[in-house]
């Protein structure tokens, strides 16, 4: 069996397991195998971020600055779009097949002694997500890797990757989103995330609105962090549009950064580079010292971030982005309307069913012409007859379609008879990864042909 087939048995058997979304708590199960392996994630310095919008393309951004002053960089995200392996990188490119499979070899003797525990307790055998979380941390200390920017599954407190203690905790803006999980208030989901501050660590917040800066205050308080707010401590000053995305100016903790080219669309990119710079300068200079500006240059200039206005199609032009919910809804829009000259967009539209659709729909509303109503490819998704619902009721015109190739289809034929269209693929992660995969298999950047 090659390295590939060995990787993709790995994904198997993790697909055996309880699903991502079967979350429950229950943080020292994932401690326990840790503990066994001789706790991997107490090999390297940690960078952890969580939040609810903003979290991957902030750690991308950390991690490509990192991997500038030529560290050795690991890097956890999830989900993926395409395949497992993009969930962890090793100096900005995912894990090699082999130390995958090879990794999972390492763990799983511990992960059986532990699965017996369990059932000896009365208790569900350890998720899929609790073991992806493991298999990151060893992949990251077989690597070896210098630092590890890790980003929070879900929550914060009781997610398996707080096994690990930052070095420094990093929130991206906090909204509503898994309620059912987290709570229902601002402060309550904020409380939840607030867990991966540790004692001792540094703290980096985006802006936050009064009821989550609260939370994150005491937390940080309670642990003798400092703590430092976009707007207050750092600021995002100037930012401006550059073929391929944007020019930025960034008031740091430790030093001013100007005129930085970043290849990220929207103004929402902006902030979460100011808020990856006060992460790095809290990280290597102790917020004190500036970050050379070399460093800085290729660091930002070289950070991506798949999925997220990511152009897929020319001629015309498709976007992809994973907008799942109201808040990363708004950000797209206003990153439309922003960054770049169309009239008209055309909006591939699947959602997940435990997802706020109508919340997403209203956002999108402000910028769509038309839509082109599908389903992700996921047992959690929304009917696409229940998505065309809620378009309807919005005032917008909408055509259902089986599937997301038939829908990218029929917006592309609609783009193209018209220079001033464009199209976005938005609403799920899920539909994101398709879209990505379909683009490169159908070659949308060859252009449209009738």
């Amino acid at each position: 069996m090659n390295d590939r087939d060995r990787a993709d048995a790995v994904y198997a058997e993790l697909l055996q397991r309880q699903g991502e979304q079967w979350v429950q708590p229950r943080v020292e199960r994932t401690r326990r195998v840790l503990e066994l392996l001789d706790d991997p994630q107490r090999t390297y310095r940690v960078v952890h971020i969580t939040g609810t919008n903003g979290k991957t393309s902030t750690a991308r951004i950390i991690e490509s600055l990192i991997r500038a002053h030529g560290l050795r960089t690991g890097l956890f995200t999830s989900p993926h779009l395409e395949r497992f392996t993009e969930r962890i990188l090793i100096d900005g490119e995912p894990a090699d097949d082999g130390a995958v499979a090879d990794a999972w070899d390492e763990i799983t003797p511990f992960v059986q002694i532990v699965d017996a525990e369990l059932a000896a307790a009365g208790d569900a055998p350890l998720t899929f997500f609790e073991l992806l979380t493991v298999l990151g941390f060893v992949v990251a200390a077989d690597a070896p890797v210098d630092v590890l920017v890790l980003e929070v599954g879900m929550g914060g407190s009781w997610d398996s990757t707080n096994t690990a203690d930052g070095d420094v905790a990093v929130f991206a803006p906090i909204a509503m989103d898994h309620a059912d999980r987290l709570g229902h208030t601002i402060e309550e989901i904020a409380t939840v995330k607030a867990g991966i501050i540790k004692d001792g660590a540094a703290v980096v917040s985006a802006r936050q609105t009064p009821e989550a800066e609260r939370v994150l205050r005491a937390a940080a308080e309670a642990h003798g962090a400092p703590i430092a707010f976009e707007g207050q401590d750092f600021a995002l000053v100037e930012q401006r549009l550059a073929v391929g995305g944007q020019q930025i100016t960034v008031r740091g903790l430790g030093g001013t950064y100007s005129e930085e080219y970043l290849p990220l669309y929207g103004t929402h990119q902006g902030f979460n580079a100011a808020l990856a710079l006060a992460a790095v300068e809290s990280l290597i200079g102790e917020s004190t010292t500036s970050i050379p500006a070399g460093i800085v240059t290729e660091g930002l200039g070289e950070a991506t971030s798949p999925g997220r206005l990511q152009l897929v199609g020319t001629a015309p032009t498709v976007l992809v982005d994973a907008a799942h919910n109201p808040h990363g809804a708004h950000a797209l829009v206003t990153a439309l309307h922003e960054s770049f000259d169309f009239d008209e967009w055309g909006v591939v539209f699947g959602v997940l069913a435990d997802k706020d659709a109508a919340g997403i729909v209203a956002e999108l509303a402000t910028a769509a012409t038309r839509v082109f109503a599908t389903a992700p490819e996921s047992e959690r998704a929304r009917d696409a007859d229940e998505v065309a619902d809620l378009v309807e009721a919005a005032g917008l015109p909408v055509t259902v379609h089986p599937d997301l190739s038939d829908a990218v289809d029929a917006a592309r034929e609609w783009a193209a008879a018209s220079d001033r269209r464009a199209v976005v693929i938005a609403g799920s992660i899920v539909l994101a990864g398709e879209a990505i995969a379909l683009s490169k298999a159908e070659d949308w950047k060859a252009g449209w042909a009738s």
